[in-house]
């Protein structure tokens, strides 16, 4: 578990330094969580990794609560202060629109499972930066499944 949780991180802040950030970066902010619906999640703290916010594990309960309902489509879900709808769902990731943005060109997240993590990655802008956004997120898993596949 410990070699496992090294190459996590090592492959988060490789990936996180290229992808994670304010301008000219895909991905706005992004969150590695501790989530496997089958182990004994109290012995792991929920966010393994963050870049581009500052969240606490109590402000993601509710949304890891959504997430294992696995009701996507008829729920919104809320992660900080932003409220998400679903708009896209695939076998191990989904697509969310921000309904209260802020950003006049509005705001996204995209949500992968990999493996025993969820990684949370959030943008500014309509279909191009989600198109964007969703390499990055590629880019990470395909990295991260390299070592564990």
């Amino acid at each position: 578990m410990a070699a496992d949780w090294m190459w996590a991180r090592r492959s988060w802040e490789k990936w996180a330094g290229k992808h994670v950030g304010a301008s000219g970066k895909p991905v706005k902010a992004a969150l590695l969580l501790n989530y496997d619906p089958t182990g004994p999640s109290r012995l792991l703290p929920v966010v393994a990794e963050q870049e581009g916010t500052e969240l606490k594990a109590v402000d993601l309960l509710p949304f890891l609560d959504f997430v294992r309902r696995n009701n996507l489509q008829m729920e919104f879900f809320s992660i900080g202060s932003n409220r998400y709808l679903v708009t896209s769902i695939h076998e191990h990731w989904f697509c969310a629109r921000c309904v209260n943005a802020v950003q006049p060109e509005g705001e996204g997240v995209i949500v992968m499972e990999i493996g025993a993590y969820l990684l949370v990655c959030m943008y500014d802008g309509s279909l191009g930066s989600a198109s964007q956004a969703m390499v990055a997120v590629d880019q990470f898993a395909w990295h991260f499944n390299r070592r564990t596949h």
